[in-house]
């Protein structure tokens, strides 16, 4: 059956007035999760105590809930587990692979990246020494710049500033053919577009779940390794949980078997009961419905924004193969702009040094939102009502 969109958007807090356009960087609040957590608050912790992590499966939470999001990143069941914050999972995927390739010294990632991605590659290589390095380049030149050197890429699917995506299965392909291991950041797919991580032959991906995946603000993030080497991947953050017999409180380290050995520290157990509530909205949703509704819907509001706007600069691609499911554009008083956007109901934001970010969730955006939207931002530009000085200064979220 096709996906029922109407459905999916009844499922969410979604307050008066707003047309929200940034699920991209915080999804809205699944209706069903405060009783969800409420019920883990009260019914499990409250009332079970410690018995809890037996009785109500809150061990058992990373490995159940990450083969739920498998389903939607095309993933292979037991190769995803849940915890952590995605610095932690990029940094863990990176000195995994780097120890697999044991002759190569660099990480290869490109200038769009998330900033966050290239600090952890970064310290990485700091502690390490010995020459490794972390080398990038502009997106579109990362194909050509996998060579007999680079060890690993790492790669965020989709950019977060602009949402140009990457050729996951070309650059997988050619990091392969070199002898390279690949890394995925799927923080701007994974609930976006559909992923194929299986059938390109991905060998990690990380991601998070407080956008798209509507889990809430610090929500955990999901790790993957690929089959083959989830038996050979020696986890750097060695801890407890990713132990072979956490509970025989060994003093020796022993890596649990597959994907286990990937979980660190204690789950977050309320985070992750939200998120089950967040899930249960997914399992109504094809990846290739919500694909071909999210490039109508950017394709509309492109239109729109380009035909009423004209001094915004369009920052996305315009060919779908080569887009997410955000859509950007550029203007030197972006700031102000967006502030007064979010003045006026309409709430996107904005990414230094020019970008305005608005993103397409079709589980609860419809058409009639992006049209308001337009109309909204072109009334905002013909009249310069960013123009005011409490739209220029700058909160510490932008």
């Amino acid at each position: 059956m096709p996906t029922d969109f109407d459905t999916t958007k009844a499922q969410f807090v979604l307050p008066e007035g707003i047309i929200y356009l940034d699920g991209n960087s915080l999804g809205p609040l699944p209706k069903a999760a405060a009783a969800r957590v409420a019920r883990t608050v009260e019914a499990e912790w409250g009332q079970m105590l410690i018995t809890g992590w037996n009785k109500a499966g809150w061990m058992d939470q990373p490995a159940r809930i990450g083969d739920r999001i498998g389903r939607l990143i095309g993933a292979e069941p037991g190769t995803v587990v849940m915890g952590d914050t995605l610095s932690i999972k990029v940094y863990q995927a990176l000195a995994s692979a780097l120890e697999m390739n044991p002759t190569r010294r660099v990480i290869l990632s490109d200038t769009g990246n998330f900033p966050s991605d290239l600090y952890m590659a970064d310290g990485l290589v700091r502690t390490l020494g010995n020459g490794y390095s972390l080398r990038t380049v502009a997106p579109e030149d990362v194909l050509d710049a996998i060579d007999d050197t680079v060890a690993v890429t790492m790669i965020t699917e989709v950019d977060y500033r602009t949402g140009r995506r990457h050729d996951m299965g070309a650059i997988t392909a050619k990091a392969h053919a070199m002898g390279a291991l690949s890394v995925w950041d799927l923080a701007h797919s994974a609930g976006a577009l559909p992923v194929d991580l299986a059938g390109v032959g991905a060998d990690f991906a990380v991601g998070c779940t407080y956008k798209y995946l509507n889990s809430g603000p610090g929500g955990p993030a999901f790790i993957y390794v690929a089959p083959r080497h989830a038996d050979a991947a020696r986890p750097a953050l060695s801890g407890w949980l990713g132990h072979e017999a956490p509970f025989a409180f060994d003093l020796d380290y022993r890596p649990g078997r597959g994907i286990e050995r990937m979980r660190v520290g204690t789950p977050p157990v309320l985070q992750l009961a939200a998120l089950e509530a967040a899930m249960d909205i997914w399992d109504g949703v094809d990846m290739a419905d919500l694909r071909a509704r999210s490039l109508a819907l950017t394709d509309r509001f492109i239109a729109g924004v380009e035909g009423a706007c004209p001094d915004l600069t369009l920052a996305t691609p315009r060919d779908h193969a080569r887009r997410g499911s955000q859509v950007s554009f550029r203007h030197p008083e972006g700031y102000a702009i967006m502030q007064a956007l979010i003045a006026a109901g309409v709430i996107g934001d904005f990414r230094a040094p020019d970008i305005l970010r608005f993103g397409f969730t079709p589980l609860y955006i419809g058409f009639d939102e992006v049209d308001r939207a337009v109309d909204i931002l072109a009334r905002i530009m013909a009249t310069g009502a960013w123009d005011r000085p409490e739209f220029k200064t700058r909160a510490k979220v932008t």
